[in-house]
């Protein structure tokens, strides 16, 4: 599966002769016209034009090739964690952060209308998402018996179970989606917590200058890999905890298929250009081998 859906395709041509036409208003993001994605970039920025993208790769790519002023990428998620190979892909595009933005994610059932006139129901089988959206609604579609499969983004699996036509196929999606493909909501609020909430991360090809956020909570997100030698990561962390910066955020992941190289991905409160932000990254970077920027911007909800 290298497209989307036949249902999809006929909004993403009309979406993206409109972004190619105002490039500076584009903003990209992964999935089909409908997808949670599509609902952030709106939020983030309501005048954009949105640019569907049909994997990760090609959202940060528009943005690489101009076609696209900035993209908007979910990196974590309350209830399922952090979006598979987000750490890979973020420091590769070699784009910087300028944002964050935090959505309520609201996940409904959706299948093919009720034929008028039909007093048969078929029963739903099938449930088609993209993994996230099925590991946020597992406990739900448990109960019911359906089965879930796996779909590259929930708009997509939407216009899926539209093209297919199969009355036992379901999808969870937003309810967008549902009104762009003609779809019946069958239940509504399918998500398992009632407080899911979705981080998604702005990216554009140059940094924000931190001194333009003096005066103002900031977050600062970077990648580093540590000596390989004992208590490297301990002294590392130190460097933030004996300057007083709040680190909010620390995941690791491999670099390389050798596993004898690890690199972290963290999150700190503050900028460049605070003195106590400024002692801690040069602590690190003698306790480090490699540290990486991946930007500094606004900070949409509070830490601490």
């Amino acid at each position: 599966m290298h497209s989307f859906p036949q249902p999809a395709l006929i909004l993403v041509d009309a979406m993206t002769r409109a972004a190619s036409a105002d490039a500076a208003r584009a903003v990209a993001f992964q999935g089909a016209p409908g997808a949670n994605s599509h609902r952030a970039a709106l939020e983030y920025a309501p005048d954009c034009l949105p640019l569907p993208c049909f994997s990760f790769e090609d959202a940060l790519d528009s943005v690489k090739d101009g076609r696209a002023a900035q993209a908007i990428i979910p990196i974590e998620n309350s209830q399922n964690g952090r979006v598979a190979d987000i750490h890979f892909l973020l420091p590769e595009s070699g784009l910087s952060i300028v944002a964050e933005h935090f959505m309520p994610i609201h996940h409904c059932l959706m299948a093919l209308p009720k034929p008028a006139g039909s007093a048969n129901e078929t029963a739903l089988a099938a449930v088609y998402s993209h993994p996230q959206a099925l590991g946020q609604s597992r406990h739900y579609l448990r109960a019911r018996g359906l089965v879930p499969m796996a779909y590259a983004d929930t708009a997509g699996a939407a216009a899926f179970v539209k093209e297919q036509g199969d009355p036992a196929a379901a999808a969870i999606a937003p309810a967008l989606a549902a009104e762009l493909y003609d779809l019946a909501i069958v239940d509504d609020h399918v998500e398992d917590a009632a407080d899911n909430t979705t981080r998604f991360v702005a990216l554009a090809k140059d940094p924000l200058d931190p001194a333009t956020l003096a005066g103002r909570p900031t977050m600062t997100t970077l990648i580093f890999e540590v000596n390989n030698v004992p208590a490297a990561l301990y002294k590392a962390l130190g460097s933030f905890a004996t300057n007083g910066v709040n680190m909010t955020k620390l995941e690791s992941y491999q670099k390389g298929a050798s596993f004898a190289a690890t690199m972290f991905f963290a999150d700190i409160v503050g900028a460049p250009g605070d003195p106590a932000v400024d002692r801690a990254l040069a602590e690190l970077a003698f306790h480090a081998k490699e540290v990486r920027m991946l930007g500094s911007y606004r900070q949409e909800l509070a830490r601490g």
